[in-house]
């Protein structure tokens, strides 16, 4: 029996949203074949109806609002790109309250309602994907959840700051400072204007508290993830790290020992012998340490408009392929909430082992 196109709308069209739009509009034979149902762009919104996009907006029906699109659109599945946790969280709520399935790239919003949203998912038999939202085009979370399902995880860290760890780069490779290189970040384009939450270590524990989730399967907990930022490495720091056969990074870790889990996110001592320390530039990395099949190194695009926009339309794809899974790998209610251990923070660059 031939199955319907599965119809989405897209509530922001920014980098990302426009690319994903992009991509479904080139791949679109490709997707039919692979899905065999196809998938279909019913509504779009955004703030501006009239920018430039790089596509035509006038085959798809379009919304000022995006919680009355993700209300009233006749569509299978809402694509969150707004971002942020207050429009984003009431457009994620309305879809699934319209019991339409929801796909996101807001690291944001699951790491401060993952729980409540992962719950309602649930309860109401629907899909909450959210591959984009950790490591950009990296496919981490498909890995831990599908890739590594047999497995006993003990560890997940790396660099979850593509930011952060272009501006350690160029300290270290071209000798420029803090400043000089956020200044050069920016004006690339991988630094916002506000670059408060990339080099605050606030984004990586974001992703991290969700990656810790999903690893150890107890429920997200940011509050219980120390974090410190890269603001205060100056050339010295870089220099005396050298000194020591390491480099500075910025590095999330998770580890789980006798039912605790240990979380943070801050500027560690890598040595040159670790695969960590020839990550450059704005690439991320993620090592994940199992028991089955041991170390697993992930390296890529951390971020970007095509590379995260990739990583939306394969959970896409999963929807039109009705793989089902838990928003956090099982039900919510049958999740511990995470016992942790309070990591202190100190003065000295720790050393990775």
């Amino acid at each position: 029996m031939k199955k319907e196109p599965l119809r989405i709308a897209i509530a922001g069209l920014g980098t990302v949203g426009s690319h994903v739009v992009q991509i479904l509009e080139k791949q679109k034979d490709h997707l039919f074949k692979a899905t065999g149902n196809g998938i279909e762009i019913i509504a779009i919104c955004a703030r501006d109806k009239n920018a430039e996009r790089g596509f035509d907006i006038s085959p798809y029906q379009w919304f000022d609002d995006p919680v009355k699109m993700a209300t009233e659109a006749k569509v299978d599945a809402v694509v969150e790109l707004i971002g942020g946790t207050t429009l984003a969280k009431d457009v994620v709520d309305a879809a699934l309250n319209a019991n339409k399935d929801v796909i996101t790239a807001n690291k944001a919003l699951l790491a401060k309602h993952g729980n409540t949203l992962a719950e309602l998912t649930s309860s109401k038999g629907l899909e909450l994907r959210y591959e984009a939202a950790v490591a950009g085009g990296i496919p981490v979370i498909k890995t831990i959840n599908e890739g590594l399902v047999g497995n006993d995880i003990s560890a997940v860290y790396g660099i979850l700051n593509g930011t952060s760890n272009y501006i350690l780069t160029q300290m270290d490779k071209e000798g420029k400072t803090f400043a000089e290189a956020l200044k050069e970040a920016q004006d690339l384009g991988y630094a916002e204007a506000d670059p408060a939450l990339d080099v605050n270590g606030g984004d990586a524990a974001h992703k991290l508290a969700i990656l810790s989730s999903i690893a150890f399967s107890h429920q997200i907990d940011l509050s219980s993830i120390a974090t410190k930022g890269i603001e205060k490495i100056t050339l010295d720091d870089i220099k005396q790290a050298e000194a020591q056969n390491c480099v500075i990074k910025l590095i999330g870790a998770a580890t789980l020992e006798n039912g605790v889990v240990s979380a943070n996110v801050q500027p560690t001592l890598v040595p040159f012998s670790s695969p960590l320390a020839s990550i450059h530039g704005s690439t991320n990395a993620v090592l994940v340490k199992a028991s089955e099949v041991g170390e697993i190194l992930m390296t890529g695009p951390g971020a970007g408009g095509p590379e995260t926009a990739s990583a939306v339309v394969a959970d896409i794809v999963d929807l039109a392929h009705d793989h089902e899974l838990f928003p956090l790998n099982q039900p919510v209610k049958g999740m511990p909430e995470a016992t942790f251990n309070k990591v202190e923070i100190g003065t000295d660059l720790p050393k990775l082992t």
